[in-house]
């Protein structure tokens, strides 16, 4: 699924390759109001400073060359030795208020940190890093709020022999983005883990509630799964409506995902519950609006009524096989308007999210929401599985999110996304990524590379247009290993493919990439 990565002699032309590193002092171009040379198209290529720009530290590190993203020209931070630079804009005369810096960006990877900045500003200097994409350009945005009338557009790298970023076509605007109104985990593990033995830590060590140790790290959500007769007894509607209670409790809102099976629903199987074996069509849909609604109903009586919910987990190819098949779109545009319709049944303000697992298929997206709409499905918002190690690069993932944004004019979340902290099983069952050929090009299995992968999906979602990127689910965050708590809710022995993938560690602490959470 990887887009291999080319090489660095083709990604940068012979000029870089002798570049020396030099420090010199700061050039300070003249103070203006607006952001210019945006596209780095005022100088011919080699230009070490860029007109209207300045630069600070490794100099020559740090110049325009051929490709860029619209135009002719780019800016590179580049030398075959380490090397520390800041490509930099000052403005001044700025009325104050909220500002968004937007920039097209591309990065080798590698570096002790490459980012662009907004600092001076009155306000909190705010940074957003390059994620690694050596190819495809990756659009991110750095909101902030002006109080003195000026501010520093930067762009820095620190970074070793041979790494390397592009920057190009970025804007400075008044307005800013909205952030991520959902920043959550799904937690559907959790139950069974805790009665099984599981315990969870701070990043201190102190042993705390699973779901008290995320909130304070920043999470707003919490996404629970529903089967309807699991053999386990755990995600089913008393399990769900007790979850539910300590989800609320923490003052966290709740998306419910209706899997509309006993067990795992996913795009190899969509498997009707044993209670709905053998029923007509039209019977299903029945079956779909009463389980709906009877979850939903019994949250709202207790006072956990769900904020948003999933009608089906992962339906690439429909749910309820075979009669909600794809191959049938407008029987499952009748489940899925029948899921639709019980939920705004119990509460007409809930959220109602579709859920594909193809966060980088661009093609493959527009085919199966262009067929809903076809036929009539309601929705409000769209969610997206994406994991880079098997859903295309990063690139393609936010070519995905801004199409569907912009092409069905709605919200977009990532409904599930996770990445190894470290590699090699703490269980008997190995892990479902366990190898270093199967990782994403420049995100190392550590916490380092699990923390740089959160940053970056959440900085591509922050940066649909228009808004529209809502948040980021992380995909099950508490599910360590522990005896009892395996993938097979038939079989007690099974093991847990994951844990390498969970927001806490092996010695059951809280990981750095769970920090990220508390972002504007």
């Amino acid at each position: 699924m990887f887009h291999p990565r080319r090489t660095l002699r083709a990604l940068l032309p012979p000029l870089a390759a002798g570049l020396a590193l030099t420090a010199l002092p700061a050039q300070s171009a003249q103070a203006a109001s607006t952001l210019t040379n945006t596209g780095f198209e005022a100088d011919a290529s080699g230009a070490a400073t860029p007109s209207g720009w300045s630069e600070y530290g490794s100099t020559a590190a740090s110049f325009t060359e051929s490709g860029g993203r619209s135009g002719s020209y780019r800016l590179t931070h580049y030398s075959s030795s380490a090397y520390k630079v800041e490509t930099y804009q000052y403005l001044s005369g700025l009325t104050n208020g909220n500002y968004t810096l937007r920039a097209w960006v591309r990065s080798g990877g590698g570096q002790k940190s490459a980012y662009l900045a907004l600092k001076n500003c009155g306000s909190a200097e705010q940074r957003t890093d390059l994620p690694v994409s050596s190819s495809g350009w990756i659009r991110i945005v750095v909101p902030i709020r002006v109080t003195n009338n000026k501010c520093t557009i930067s762009i820095n790298s620190d970074a070793g022999a041979g790494n390397w970023i592009n920057v190009d076509d970025m804007t400075f605007t008044s307005g800013t983005t909205p952030g991520l109104a959902v920043k959550g985990s799904d937690v559907s593990s959790l139950a069974k883990s805790e009665a099984r033995g599981g315990v969870y830590r701070t990043s201190s060590g102190s042993t705390g509630d699973a779901l008290a140790i995320l909130k304070s790290a920043g999470h707003n959500y919490a996404r629970l799964k529903v089967w309807v007769n699991p053999a386990d007894g755990y995600n089913n509607k008393a399990r769900v409506l007790a979850m539910a209670k300590r989800v609320k409790a923490q003052g966290m809102k709740l998306l419910v995902d209706f899997h509309y099976s006993d067990t795992w629903a996913d795009p190899g199987a969509q498997s009707k519950p044993s209670a709905w074996a053998g029923h007509s069509y039209s019977q299903l849909k029945t079956d779909v609006y009463n389980h709906t609604y009877d979850v939903l109903g019994a949250l709202k009586a207790q006072g956990t009524t769900a904020d948003m919910v999933q009608v089906g987990n992962e339906i690439n190819g429909g749910m309820l096989w075979n009669e909600g098949s794809t191959n049938n779109w407008s029987q499952l545009a009748g489940l899925l308007n029948s899921g639709y319709d019980a939920v705004k049944a119990v509460n007409s303000s809930t959220t109602v999210a579709l859920h594909l697992a193809k966060g980088g298929d661009l093609a493959g997206t527009r085919w199966w929401f262009d067929s809903a709409v076809n036929n009539g499905v309601k929705f409000d918002v769209i969610g997206l599985s994406y994991y880079g190690y098997w859903h295309g690069s990063l690139y393609d993932f936010q070519t995905t999110l801004d199409d569907v944004a912009t092409r069905y004019g709605k919200p977009v979340y990532v409904a599930e996304t996770a990445y190894p902290f470290r590699l090699g099983s703490e269980d008997a069952h190995e892990d479902i990524i366990n190898t270093t050929g199967e990782l994403v090009s420049g995100y190392p299995a550590s916490t380092a590379g699990q923390t740089a992968w959160l940053r970056d999906i959440m900085n591509i979602v922050e940066a649909v247009p228009n808004g529209r990127g809502l948040g980021v689910f992380y995909w099950e965050s508490t599910w360590t290993a522990v005896s009892g708590n395996g993938w097979d809710p038939n079989d007690p022995s099974s093991g847990n493919g994951w844990e390498n993938q969970a927001l806490f560690g092996y010695d059951d602490r809280a990981l750095p990439a769970m920090s990220l959470f508390n972002r504007r």
